[in-house]
């Protein structure tokens, strides 16, 4: 019963620190690219630099994450390796997600390097947070359908951040007037709201100390050695950044297709709740599904339900019932996809451990805000080049813009990522191994070498 009341417990504090989280990286990553178009109002030659850099950064900052989870796995302090990195990367994010929204009465070259610095300084600290972060789930527990449980209830969690942020944005910025300060306003509320959930991670929650065994500090070449010689963690970041890239895109498009295409800006806030609350059935019912299904089995499911939310996303008239049937299926598969693809990369740790006699979680997890740096500054290089070549960004009014340059749009936001998430699933057939059978083989034969404890608390 302890041990129940335990896992129960950490579960619940784990998956609630990320509700902020997750509103935090939302405003950044959905509208922070929609404050730099509609509201700053920056023109096409200033956009195609501002472009170019988020791109450039978010790649060269995604190669520094395995470094960041090389240092939390060589921390050692009285409160762990990871929950230091939580607190000083969540403060530090928090405060440049803030500055992020602010213009300091700059323009031209003066606020393009501004923008640059700052935007490079969030990138490394929230980088560190969210490593820190997620490479604690492999050391709560060694049992795969506890960190099924956990690590839905945790998507959940996020997913609560991300669409109540999705849906509240434009109406709350709009009823503080829309402009600069209003957006200020709105940006420095969910920092707040981040550090307050951050507490229930920090003070809730409690490692298994029988998991992981006293090993040396990890060294770079062993990092190096750990991301290219674990096969399955190098399988898993490319089907898990084919998917993100396809994700990223569609979602960072959504309120430039209302607004343009669908030309009701106001309807975006109800198709994200529509979304939101799909999403969160389909994380609710996944520990359902996964005592009937094989991973793989719902992994193939998932991507036709996302296939068929494309086509009939794509092919839909301007029509609410349409759009919305279409986004159920296409986010409810999405739901799952994602919280397959965190189960996949939790086993990578066992694997990495079992075949290179080392057990590093941060560095294994540090593939994770790579890819999602990876995933957001493709897709970001996306849809700025999409929206400066279809003429969206220089038009005044949403009539303004032809339709040929809606088709580009649309091509851009649900074909090609539909590409890239197919190719993903391709990679994850092909190449991934890591079943129930082979998982249980790994730790009991991890257990007889020593290099875990086979009694959890």
């Amino acid at each position: 019963m302890a041990v129940k009341t335990k896992r129960n417990h950490n579960r619940y504090m784990f998956g609630l620190g990320t509700i902020g989280r997750d509103m935090l990286y939302t405003i950044v990553s959905m509208y922070l690219l929609f404050f730099l178009t509609d509201i700053l109002d920056l023109p096409d030659s200033t956009m195609w630099w501002m472009t170019g850099a988020m791109t450039i950064l978010r790649i060269f900052d995604a190669v520094n994450d395995p470094i960041m989870g090389f240092l939390v796995d060589n921390t050692r302090s009285r409160f762990g390796k990871f929950k230091p990195w939580i607190v000083i990367g969540g403060i530090l994010g928090g405060i440049f997600t803030a500055l992020l929204f602010h213009d300091f009465g700059l323009n031209g070259a003066g606020y393009v390097i501004m923008f640059v610095v700052i935007y490079l300084l969030w990138d490394l600290t929230y980088g560190a947070n969210d490593i820190a972060y997620w490479s604690m789930l492999p050391s709560l527990t060694l049992d795969q359908k506890e960190r099924e449980k956990t690590g839905s209830f945790a998507r959940i969690c996020a997913n609560i951040g991300l669409f109540t942020t999705v849906v509240a944005v434009l109406p709350v910025t709009g009823a503080l007037g829309g402009d600069k300060k209003a957006w200020q306003i709105t940006v420095i509320a969910i920092v707040l709201i981040t550090w307050a959930f951050l507490m229930f991670t920090v003070f809730g929650v409690k490692e298994d100390k029988n998991i992981n065994v006293k090993q040396e500090s990890t060294s770079l070449k062993e990092m190096f050695r750990i991301l290219f010689q674990n096969d399955q963690l190098l399988f898993t970041a490319i089907s898990m950044a084919l998917f993100m890239i396809g994700y990223c895109t569609t979602t960072a498009f959504g309120v430039y297709f209302f607004k343009y295409a669908f030309k009701n800006e106001g309807m975006y806030s109800v198709f994200a709740a529509i979304l939101g609350v799909s999403q969160l059935a389909a994380l609710s019912v996944f520990p359902l599904f996964s005592k009937k299904y094989s991973r793989k089995t719902l992994y193939a499911s998932a991507t036709i339900l996302v296939v068929a939310g494309y086509v009939i996303f794509f092919l839909s008239p301007m029509n609410m019932l349409f759009i919305g049937a279409a986004g159920i299926l296409l986010f409810t598969g999405q739901a799952f996809i994602q919280l397959l693809m965190l189960m996949f990369l939790t086993d990578t740790v066992e694997y990495g451990q079992w075949k290179l006699g080392r057990r590093n979680e941060s560095i294994t997890f540090s593939v994770q805000p790579f890819i999602n740096k990876i995933g957001g500054a493709i897709a970001n290089g996306i849809v700025g080049v999409t929206l400066i070549v279809s003429g969206i960004n220089a038009a005044e009014a949403p009539g303004d813009v032809t339709d040929s340059g809606l088709l580009i749009m649309k091509l851009a936001m649900l074909i090609l990522p539909l590409i890239f998430i197919v190719i993903g699933y391709i990679v994850y057939y092909k190449k991934f191994k890591i079943d129930k059978q082979m998982y249980d083989s790994i730790i009991s034969e991890l257990a007889a070498r020593g290099e875990i404890n086979s009694e959890q608390e």
